[in-house]
Formats: structure tokens, C-alpha cells, sequence
């Protein structure tokens, strides 16, 4: 996994400007304690909490909108998808789906200002479950819509609709070997899905094209960039800190002081 911030922090940059000092909060830190060290097996603990990351995989422009996608992690488990939108050039960020437990986001694709698709799965030793989050409102709710019928494992590779309501994805299915790879085709915008290929081998679907943004590590300054490409040069539009959260026990609850023999 890339080691990126669980706490997303923010600072707009101007076209060749140097990131700014100390950015300011963007989204709600991850919340993350006794339940879901519980829940995934984590070795947290108030003297050595178990720090907490941001992925992101996927950044996309829908009109005035920017969004971007991943998930926050240890370095164990997944804990959840984050899907962020901005409608001030980068300037501020807002999550319009809540963070879906145990799952990562990474591709999306906006076919106009108002259709587009983000790729998930839920996170474990093997991914399974691969699903498609869908808005019809330019990004102002989201609905969630398996691949398989069954719970399988599998992860979408690649995908691309060419209209509101035809579209392919590869599924690597890692688990299956003469048929690792299976091409699917939807006519109803990723609500459900027919299988039209199946290889040992990967298949390609998605059609090249250059992209217009890109998030990118910068290791050195210990910040992820976002950039959007002008013409032949990237121009700088956001930065996110690199880590900033944590999983750490809850504190113990002081022991109630003992009743004098009489007392009420």
C-alpha cells in the first residue's frame, strides 16, 4: 500500500507555488478506536497506537467538480473507502458517500457532469466482492451495485462506459486460474453485468488517453499532490499531509469509589 494520510489536509497551490506551510483540515479525521481494532485484529495500544493512512488511487473532474478516491488503512487492514469532492477548484474537500467499512475505492469515471462510476471492493487478504458506487446527480448521492450476483472474490482492473448505460470492466478473480481474467459488458449503466470473455491471461478494455489529473506521492515533502496537466506541463492544485491519524484504545473507565456501609 502507499503510506498516505489518514487525516486529509489540504493547502491550494498556485500554477508553480511552493505547498504552503502548514495546511488546514479538509475532512473529518478517522475515528478509529476500540471497535475497529476489535473488528480487525489490531495490536493498538495507548503506548503504541497503530497509525492510520490515506490511499488515494483515483482523481476525476465532473464540470466544476473534482473528486477523488481510496481508501484509509493501517498497515494490517483496511478500514475504509473514502470517496471526497470538491466544488471550489481543490480549495475545500466534502465526502458525499459515507466511508463503507472494510472496502477500498480506486477507479472512477464521470461520463457528463452528472453520470459517473467509482470501482470498489472489500479489502482482505484476497479482495472480493467487487461493486460499482453510481451518481445520476453529478455527485450529490451515490448508490451501490455489486458485480457478481454472489459474493465472489475479484477486483475490477479496468472499466469504461462509452454512454450513460454501456460500459465493460475486467475482473481479476485471482482465485481462478484458467479464468483469472473475465471481461463484462453492461447495458443498463453497471446495474447489471453479462460475461463476454474469459482468459488465463489479462484483457484490455479501457481505451488509452492522456490523462488531465493525477495524484501523485511527493516522499520528500512527506505530501501527496494533486495535478492537472496543462498542455505539456502538471500544474500543482492541492496537497494532502501524509499521515495525521491513529487507532488507539479507548482510555479505561475510572473505578466507581466504594460505599461507605450505611450510605444510600
Amino acid at each position: 500500500m502507499r503510506i498516505l494520510a489518514a487525516v486529509l489536509t489540504l493547502s491550494a497551490l498556485g500554477a508553480q507555488e511552493a505547498p504552503q506551510a502548514a495546511a488546514s483540515p479538509a475532512l473529518a479525521p478517522a475515528v478509529c478506536a476500540d471497535a475497529e481494532i476489535n473488528e480487525f485484529g489490531l495490536e493498538c495500544t495507548a503506548e503504541e497506537p497503530c497509525p492510520v493512512y490515506l490511499e488515494l488511487s483515483g482523481v476525476e473532474a465532473a464540470g466544476a467538480r473534482i473528486f477523488l478516491t481510496g481508501n484509509l488503512h493501517t498497515t494490517t487492514a483496511t478500514l475504509w473507502s473514502v470517496l471526497a469532492v470538491s466544488e471550489d477548484g481543490g480549495r475545500t474537500w466534502s465526502e458525499p458517500q459515507s466511508r463503507l467499512r472494510g472496502a477500498a475505492l480506486d477507479l472512477i469515471q464521470f461520463i457528463d457532469a452528472d453520470t459517473g462510476w467509482a470501482a470498489g471492493q472489500i479489502a482482505g487478504a484476497l479482495p472480493k466482492d467487487p461493486f460499482l458506487l453510481k451518481t445520476t446527480d453529478g455527485g450529490k448521492a451515490w448508490r451501490r451495485t455489486p458485480v457478481f450476483e454472489e459474493s465472489s472474490y475479484g477486483v475490477v482492473e479496468q472499466f469504461q462506459f462509452e454512454s450513460k448505460t454501456r460500459g465493460w470492466l475486467v475482473v481479476n478473480r485471482r482465485g481462478a486460474r484458467n479464468q483469472r481474467y473475465q471481461k463484462m459488458e453492461t447495458m443498463t449503466g453497471g446495474d447489471s453485468w453479462m460475461l463476454r470473455e474469459a482468459s488465463a491471461a489479462p484483457i484490455a478494455v479501457a481505451k488509452g488517453r492522456a490523462p488531465e489529473w493525477r495524484v501523485r506521492v511527493d516522499a520528500a515533502a512527506k505530501l501527496h499532490r494533486m495535478e492537472r496537466r496543462q498542455e505539456e506541463r502538471w500544474t500543482a492544485v492541492a496537497s494532502f499531509a501524509v499521515r495525521g491519524g491513529e487507532c488507539r484504545p479507548a482510555p479505561p473507565k475510572p473505578l466507581e469509589a466504594a460505599k461507605e456501609p450505611g450510605a444510600n
